[in-house]
């Protein structure tokens, strides 16, 4: 059993980051002058923001433009496409945004309201399978008010509705470039981000340039950016150490950083940031096992997280008690309040009182290459300690992403693993997109209290530190239903050579990376 105190310590703000230098035997940078080259596992799964609702944000934040977005150390949305942006009455229902005058695409057409109305409804009009349009449920219609005014009417009283604007879900495409009711399936970008896509390779690499027609609050440090994809750590960081790329981020593997922690060296930093993404089970009510309340607690109360978090991670991610993450306002540690240390004899009357007396098959489903090579090690320390308790037997199933996500949306996975990163720093992106008959996991899970009641009167409230009440109590139905089970929140680590500066500048609240904040230092 491991120190609970130390998997419960209290963590800081979501994005607040220290710089650990000194960690290991790598040559200089890549490239003198040259671009800045970020390595990453997360390659994006669509150039078009209208299909996205994943780590292709990273490359959106870079290219495309929001009306709002989070310059350096805000953790609420701030103009960037926008001049301003505000709710115009009581009821939180009327916001309305002004844009900077003289905005252009990358092409060199001019972005007005008119295209920001027909970003938004293009989203909801094509309703990509896994897209975003679900982040635009509050959102009832879209007004353009002359070139530079745009008023969104809502349907509902959200407070989080600026958040949602905020996401690279919400880029700004030009109207001449892509279709309003089909995805655009080309490798090019038309925005008006920081940067323009000069050129790309799926699954291999993004070349960035700076975007000489934008206008927002990015400060850029540099002129150009490449990020190269990789598909396992071992070999980005072989990259790193070579000086083939300056910098890694997303993706670098336990091993890799404790190893990176431990080199002495002063060609390499690392560093080290809380993050704000979460890792998960799911189960399925409509399996003849898993959709029995007594199963699910039942093995809420035999899942050991701290080993987990050491035996596989080594340390390098926290045990998660709650679904909302150690940071939040609004987090709790809901789940060891109710069960505790994880106990064998205790699991074992869960089920007893239910009638259940034999060992309990169940099959766990995971992906083989989302979330990084640890995975499978996670999977396998989960089925150690469930059949190990004598109450369980489980057997291992996996498959790639692209294959994964449409087994999981048809329900075919009686319990399976998931991860999250927010859509926006707020408790309710990590409520509310797990729960309700369409929710993000397709497998419907109604639960009228926290969709008819407490988001509603959470998203009416502006001042985020008066709901805590309300997600305290929705997480308190999450831990008695246990469809949903939260294993570990994640660090953010960034590894980069010694001459580069701004990586612990660079994540903005939802840990998503600005690339105009990198550079290269001056010569000493």
């Amino acid at each position: 059993m491991f120190n609970q105190n130390r998997v419960l310590r209290r963590v800081a703000a979501v994005v607040s980051i220290s710089l650990v230098a000194g960690c290991g035997v790598f040559s200089s940078s890549a490239g003198g002058g040259g671009p800045i080259v970020v390595g990453t596992t997360s390659a994006p799964s669509t150039l078009d923001p209208a299909e996205s609702w994943d780590g292709s944000w990273e490359l959106f934040r870079n290219v495309y433009q929001t009306l709002l977005a989070y310059p350096n150390g805000a953790t609420t949305p701030q103009p960037d496409a926008a001049k301003s942006c505000a709710f115009t009455d009581s009821g939180k229902r009327t916001y309305r945004c002004e844009l900077r005058p003289g905005l252009k695409f990358t092409g060199g057409d001019t972005l007005d309201a008119r295209a920001v109305k027909y970003s938004i409804d293009r989203i909801r009009t094509i309703n990509a399978p896994g897209g975003p349009a679900g982040l635009l449920g509050s959102l009832d219609r879209v007004q353009v008010l002359g070139d530079r005014e745009v008023v969104f009417r809502l349907n509902k009283a959200d407070a989080t509705f600026p958040f949602v604007l905020a996401t690279p879900a919400m880029s700004i495409v030009d109207p001449d470039d892509y279709p309003a009711r089909s995805l655009r399936r080309d490798e090019s970008v038309h925005g008006s981000g920081p940067y323009t896509l000069k050129s790309y390779e799926e699954g291999k690499q993004a070349e960035l340039v700076r975007n000489d027609n934008y206008q927002g609050f990015a400060d850029r440090q540099n002129d150009a950016v490449t990020i190269r994809y990789f598909d396992d750590s071992a070999t980005m960081v072989e990259a790193l150490r070579s000086g083939a790329i300056d910098v890694t981020y997303r993706g670098l593997a336990a091993s890799d950083i404790v190893a990176l922690q431990s080199w002495n060296s002063t060609d390499l930093q690392l560093i080290d940031g809380v993050g704000a993404d979460i890792n998960y089970l799911v189960f399925n009510p409509k399996d003849p096992w898993a959709g029995i309340p007594a199963v699910r607690r039942a093995v809420a109360q035999v899942v050991d997280r701290p080993a987990i978090a050491f035996n596989v991670y080594q340390g390098t991610v926290d045990a998660l008690y709650s679904m909302v993450p150690a940071g939040l306002t609004g987090h709790t540690a809901s789940y060891f309040d109710v069960y505790g240390d994880p106990s064998t004899s205790k699991a074992r009357q869960i089920l007893a009182d239910a009638g259940i007396t034999q060992r309990v098959p169940l099959t766990f489903w995971y992906t083989t290459d989302r979330y990084g090579s640890e995975t499978v090690k996670e999977f396998q320390e989960l089925k150690r300690q469930l059949d190990g308790s004598g109450l369980f037997t489980i057997t291992l199933k996996s498959r790639p992403w692209k294959t994964y996500v449409v087994g999981y949306q048809r329900g075919e996975y009686p319990v399976f693993g998931r991860g999250w990163f927010p859509d926006f720093p707020d408790a309710d992106n990590f409520i509310a997109p797990f729960v309700g008959d369409h929710n993000t996991l397709g497998t419907p899970y109604p639960s009228p209290v926290i969709t008819g009641k407490l988001l509603p009167e959470a998203r009416a409230e502006n001042d985020r530190g008066e709901v805590v009440e309300d997600f305290e109590k929705a997480q308190q139905i999450l831990v008695n239903d246990a469809r949903l089970i939260p294993l570990w929140q994640g660090r953010q680590y960034i590894a980069a050579s010694d001459d580069i500066s701004g990586g612990e500048q660079a994540l903005d609240p939802s840990t998503i990376m600005m690339m105009w904040k990198l550079h290269r230092k001056a010569s000493w």
